[in-house]
């Protein structure tokens, strides 16, 4: 074995137990998270600490929970915007809305909320439809002070032009600044948008069945996942969702070639939102 080859396997055990390490010390488990994506989170925070190797991150975060804390931010998903891919939206109000409409009372999960740009679109959506007073909002993120942002609702100002131009496009019927208020260099959701939501911790990878749910929303969560946990995760919200209930993946993901896929039906391909089978 030539000496890069050496310097690679040492690096890949390095960030194996570093992994570990997490998991033992805190319970959080990104062991099966996409190696490359783990590994260029993990360099990013080598970089920025000024510390040599993996090895010496993992003595540093074991006896360091403040790093840890540090660290947790870089290994969480939080790349989300209000209404992000416009067309999505107008699928669920066209496509799905009309199905739920017929429940009495709707339960919808957002997993992997991130800081909650998902959720008050979906929000927004709900009331626009007349139907957030009959719904229950669970968004859920393993990150206790990204779910501190979700709660507050308030984002800085200058992306307020993005999500108004992803709301029109969404199909919005009102004016975007009708939701929220302005306050010096923010922007603050309403409190009415927030009064059917409740954030909770949860984490996919280690957590269990939520409820029974009439949606999930799991938007570009599973691609930094590789195919194990994809499939574990996928079969947590089969396993979640009450006979056709309806599952809302990412533009990237698919149940293609997973242990599920032969249980859901597509509803909309590019949009990747997918239906339970109903059993006969």
């Amino acid at each position: 074995m030539n000496d890069t080859s050496t310097t690679l396997e040492k690096e890949r055990l390095e960030i194996r137990l570093l992994l570990e390490a997490i998991y033992l010390r805190y319970g959080f488990d990104f062991r099966d998270y996409s190696g490359a994506h783990t590994k260029r989170r993990l360099e990013n925070r080598l970089h920025l600490s000024g510390m040599a190797s993996f090895g010496e991150m993992q003595h540093r975060l074991i006896h360091d929970e403040g790093f840890f804390n540090e660290l947790l931010l870089d290994l969480s998903i939080n790349v989300t915007e209000m209404f992000r891919d416009p067309w999505f939206y107008r699928a669920v109000r066209e496509t799905v809305v009309p199905h739920l409409k017929t429940y009495p009372f709707i339960r919808s999960w957002h997993a992997g909320c991130s800081a909650g740009q998902e959720v008050y679109s979906m929000c927004i959506v709900l009331a626009e439809e007349g139907m957030k007073e009959r719904t229950q909002i669970y968004a859920t993120d393993f990150n206790e002070l990204i779910l501190d942002k979700a709660r507050a609702g308030i984002y800085p100002i200058e992306l307020v032009r993005n999500y108004t131009a992803n709301y029109h496009q969404a199909g919005g019927r009102k004016s975007f600044s009708d939701y929220y208020s302005a306050q010096y260099e923010h922007a603050i959701i309403n409190q009415e948008l927030k009064e059917r939501v409740l954030f909770s911790s949860h984490n996919l990878v280690t957590d269990g069945v939520f409820g029974e749910m009439h949606i999930i929303f799991c938007r570009n969560v599973l691609i930094y996942f590789n195919k194990s946990l994809q499939n574990r995760v996928l079969r947590l919200f089969y396993d979640t969702l009450c006979p056709g209930g309806f599952l809302c993946l990412g533009s990237k993901e698919s149940l293609k070639f997973t242990e599920v896929a032969g249980d859901f039906e597509c509803i909309a391909e590019k949009e990747k939102i997918f239906r339970k089978k109903r059993r006969s």
